[in-house]
């Protein structure tokens, strides 16, 4: 099984009409743990899916959203 290159990655999007500058797989990988996460699935099974060795390295993916969704908040918030 061949891996999505950059390129290619960046051909498929266009296709679906979905602009990427900076298309890299590793993309696809966190857009899926994010997902899963923000569907509520627990942080070990979204570990175990992800095949990382370590909890933290999933927590990663998990405090990234939550940092945006505090930033999402406060720009609503705002009202601008």
């Amino acid at each position: 099984m061949r891996l999505l290159g950059g390129n290619r990655l960046r051909h498929l999007a266009g296709a679906a009409g979905i602009q990427i500058t900076r298309a890299h797989p590793h993309m696809l990988r966190h857009i899926s743990v994010t997902i899963t996460l923000d569907a509520g699935v627990d942080l070990r099974d979204v570990q175990i899916a992800a095949r990382h060795a370590d909890p933290r390295t999933t927590m990663r993916y998990d405090r990234a959203r939550q940092n945006l969704d505090r930033h999402l908040a406060a720009y609503m918030a705002s009202g601008t």
